[in-house]
């Protein structure tokens, strides 16, 4: 079996290290023909020197292990479209791949996306234009790989709900009050998965799952009101898909992000992987809740950005982008954060997402505004 070429877009984050390791483990089926990253030059050093990709790219003109690197983020295209990439995959966060993402669809390539920006700002774009070149997108996110692989080849004029869980993250429990007084410390410690500074922050508040929301509206082509999240502490389910006899499928597993990296890289097959075997008697019992949006409303204010559609989605995450840089950086409060995402969705007047443009203005102006709410806010 010839290997298969793989791009890995964002390759010294979280995401990025995982499907390397992945990667390595199956050394047999694939090939890193190219690795891209930010600023973390001695990581992507040390992954240079073990994949030796053809491309390199890093946000700097020094040499990384005696390569050159492209300079990202336009490198990130050549990256991409190099002919010998069969895969590529979108580990980046943020906006910066969206536009490579693109002209990767447009030659063929198969996306294994685990950036939520893409889909949320993009979406109305990307998905029609994955479909037009009979491209196949594939999800490495954990939940939107469970409802994937819950739906199957069912008819999708069958399912009544997806049901997308949430670990409910470090402040299930926590009051208004308490909220108010979060430290950066607090909010990065989540109870399940160790990942970068932005996903954390986005689970504290609660936004990483008002974002999955969008998401799973478009690759799945479901309605918004067939779109609900329920709060799962254990994080073994990792979601579910609801029938018309209402019979209900679910995916679990222990939580570990490569599960669903390597299912996304090895589609159709299930193959053997590290992850730890699933022990539902040590386990004991699975708990739901429902989540209170109240004290988490950025839920509320994600779905309604969803459903209004246009460029509501994209000022919702590039609001969010510049309120959690600046929770991050010490310069506002941890209920600042959604409080600025609102205020800036107030201020916008949509537009429909015809090309990236669009887009792009878009989201320059959701951080020009963000931002001014940001230094109004210290």
């Amino acid at each position: 079996m010839p290997q298969t070429g793989i791009a890995v877009l964002g390759s010294t984050g979280s995401v990025g290290t995982q499907t390397l390791s992945v990667i390595e483990r199956l050394s047999d089926r694939f090939r890193v023909i190219s690795l891209t990253a930010g600023m973390n030059t001695s990581l992507l050093a040390e992954q240079v020197r073990a994949f030796n990709p053809e491309i390199v790219v890093a946000k700097t003109e020094k040499p990384v292990a005696g390569r050159v690197p492209l300079l990202a983020p336009a490198g990130l295209v050549d990256a991409a479209t190099h002919p010998d990439v069969d895969i590529v995959v979108v580990a980046t966060s943020g906006h910066d791949a969206i536009d490579a993402t693109c002209k990767a669809i447009e030659a063929g390539k198969t996306i294994a996306l685990a950036n939520k920006e893409t889909i949320v700002c993009a979406g109305d774009y990307i998905l029609p234009l994955a479909k037009a070149h009979g491209v196949q997108i594939r999800t490495m996110d954990s939940e939107h790989s469970a409802i994937w692989q819950s739906i199957g080849e069912s008819d999708p004029a069958s399912i009544v709900r997806l049901i997308l869980t949430a670990s409910g993250g470090p402040f299930r429990s926590a009051t208004t009050d308490e909220l108010a007084s979060v430290t950066l410390e607090q909010a990065m410690t989540h109870p399940t998965y160790h990942m970068g500074t932005k996903i954390t922050i986005d689970s504290a508040t609660l936004m990483n799952k008002g974002l999955e929301i969008i998401e799973a509206h478009h690759l799945f082509e479901m309605a918004y009101d067939k779109i609900e999240v329920i709060i799962h502490p254990q994080s073994i389910i990792h979601s579910m898909v609801e029938f018309a006899d209402f019979s209900t499928i679910a995916q679990l597993s222990p939580p570990d992000m490569r599960l669903p990296i390597q299912y996304a890289l090895t589609y159709p097959d299930h193959v053997s992987s590290p992850c730890q075997q699933l022990d539902l008697a040590a386990i004991s019992a699975l708990t739901f809740e429902t989540p209170d949006e109240k004290r988490f409303p950025a839920l509320r204010i994600a779905r309604e950005a969803g459903v209004a559609g246009g460029t509501y989605p994209t000022v919702l995450s590039a609001a969010d982008e510049v309120a959690v840089a600046a929770f991050a950086e010490r310069r506002i409060g941890f209920l600042d954060i959604v409080r600025i995402v609102e205020e800036t969705l107030q201020a916008h007047e949509s537009h429909s997402v015809a090309d990236l443009e669009v887009m792009a203005r878009a989201d320059d102006w959701a951080r020009r505004k963000a931002g001014q709410l940001v230094q109004h806010s210290g």
